[in-house]
């Protein structure tokens, strides 16, 4: 395919990206692509690639010549994807830089030191048989303010590269790999010191993360003893979100026997991290970004409105910001606190547990750069190093007692959620809560406060929340809930979604 800058009565087999995304079924917006892969055909990747470098020529931050790094994760169907990208950066004659595989923020710190654009392959938690692939400014993750330009490029196919079915026809050989993981792990150890793990035991759970390997040599520079669990040659589907029964399993079984501080993990693309205590009890993943942020001296926190109320009840910030859920918002309401407060340490976190780091943190010799994308090692390494002088499980216990607990009810289409959530929020105020405590009073109570940032989250009076939103990456519709236990959060969770299953789901969209 070719990318074009003429104006569209100059070509008329130009086709825009909104064109390709109704075509394909594949969504092209803020961060990248995700979809099933029996659609990111290679001539699909190829258009979307080259797209996202013909909006970048438009804003001056790419030109023929310049370098473009790339980089997958271990599923599967990454490799051809990878091929398809590289072919795209060639076409738009972009130098490549073949960063191998490795951790996406890995990635992200060596393309923004550089002031280069980026691509990462990876679906992150999805199961294998999708994928997706990141997009990275030189400045760094595409917002939501680019999503708009990014969709009205125009491409054009070009059939010498691919055959009938899109396959890419000839893969030239890509260049040899450049090592950027070295300097990853150097940031941590640089921050932290050699010795901020001495002494500490660490199983790591590596089943098939790309950061794997890294995350293991980032603990043993910081003088951890590192116990590897789990390797798998198979891709592993964790989500750090909606953590799967048989890993809390695996977790309890690996901490009954052996004896061990933490166990910690990562996600497919290594940029969401999971944290266990001694015992294997899995931290939800906004208590282990609220304990990092914490332990960083953060100032002020974004943080999306999936996250708990232990932010807040806290008082450990000077603020605590909401936004909607997805990193591009945190982003830019990190930029918003930066601004409006310049000598603040600014930390924005999910509630899948990444943190993103708006400020230069300043402790000692060795600042701690900003790195406003996801990351898992940051939080990981925060949360072993503050438990050292006393254990996760009582850093955990020294934070305000609210647990969150998060599932999905799979192959829920976009519009069937869409269908759902307006029939709740339709009508008054009034009319609003009312439905809402027919709907969910027998599990929560009266309605206190309806927040409708992103989806529909509902306070009751009882101390509980349920907050329903569809997922942005696949087509499910996202639970979240939280309550003073655990125990209570996960019931809430499951009454939830036989609600929403046997009940609402039929009645808002019968057919």
């Amino acid at each position: 395919m070719k990318v074009d800058d003429s104006p569209p009565s100059e070509g008329a087999a130009l086709k825009s990206v909104r064109t390709l995304m109704a075509q394909s079924g594949v969504p092209f917006g803020t961060s990248g692509v995700r979809g099933p892969v029996s659609a990111m055909t290679d001539a699909l990747c190829f258009a979307y690639t080259s797209a996202f470098l013909q909006y970048l020529r438009s804003i001056d931050e790419f030109a023929p010549g310049q370098p473009v790094a790339l980089a997958g994760d271990l599923r599967p169907s990454t490799p051809r994807i990878v091929q398809a990208c590289a072919a795209a950066v060639r076409a738009a004659g972009g130098v490549l830089v073949n960063c191998g595989l490795v951790p996406t923020p890995a990635l992200a710190y060596y393309a923004l030191g550089r002031k280069m654009p980026s691509i990462m392959v990876t679906g992150s938690h999805i199961p294998a048989d999708r994928n997706g692939i990141k997009f990275y400014r030189p400045t760094g993750e595409v917002l939501k303010s680019d999503e708009a330009g990014m969709l009205e490029q125009r491409v054009s196919p070009d059939d010498s590269l691919f055959d009938a079915s899109g396959t890419l026809l000839s893969a030239e050989p890509l260049p040899p790999t450049v090592e950027i993981t070295s300097a990853y792990r150097d940031r941590y150890v640089g921050f932290f010191g050699a010795d901020a793990l001495k002494g500490v035991t660490v199983g790591v759970y590596q089943h098939s993360a790309v950061g794997q390997d890294v995350l293991v040599s980032v603990l043993e520079a910081l003088g951890a003893i590192v116990l590897p669990f789990g390797r798998s040659e198979s891709f592993v589907p964790v989500d750090t979100e909606a953590i799967r029964d048989e890993d809390i399993i695996l977790a309890h079984a690996w901490a009954n026997d052996h004896t061990v501080d933490a166990i910690v993990s990562t996600d497919g693309d290594s940029d969401r991290p999971l944290v266990a205590d001694a015992q294997g009890t899995w931290l939800r993943g906004d208590i282990t970004a609220l304990l990092c942020a914490r332990a960083l001296g953060a100032d002020r926190v974004v943080t999306p409105v999936s996250s708990n109320s232990a932010a807040e009840l806290s008082g450990a910030f000077v603020a605590v910001r909401r936004t909607r859920i997805g990193s591009p918002y945190v982003i830019a309401a990190m930029q918003e606190e930066i601004a409006a407060d310049p000598g603040a340490i600014v930390c924005g976190y999910e509630a899948n547990g990444s943190v993103l780091l708006g400020s230069t943190v300043l402790d000692g010799d060795h600042p701690l750069d900003a790195l406003p994308t996801r990351d898992a090692v940051l939080p990981i390494v925060s949360v072993l190093a503050a438990a050292r002088r006393s254990s996760v499980a009582e850093l955990v216990a020294s934070l305000p007692q609210r647990a969150t607990h998060s599932d999905r009810l799979p192959d829920v289409a976009p519009a069937q959620s869409a269908a759902l959530l307006g029939w709740l929020r339709e009508g008054s105020a009034e009319e609003q809560r009312a439905r809402i405590e027919t709907c969910f009073g027998t599990i929560g109570g009266q309605v206190v406060e309806i927040d409708t940032t992103d989806g529909l989250r509902v306070t009751f009076d009882r101390g509980v929340v349920i907050h329903l939103r569809a997922s942005g990456n696949a087509p499910e519709l996202r639970c979240y809930t939280e309550a003073t236990t655990a125990a209570a959060a996960e019931d809430l969770s499951r009454c939830a979604l036989i609600i929403l299953r046997d009940e609402l789901l039929p009645l808002s969209h019968p057919d």
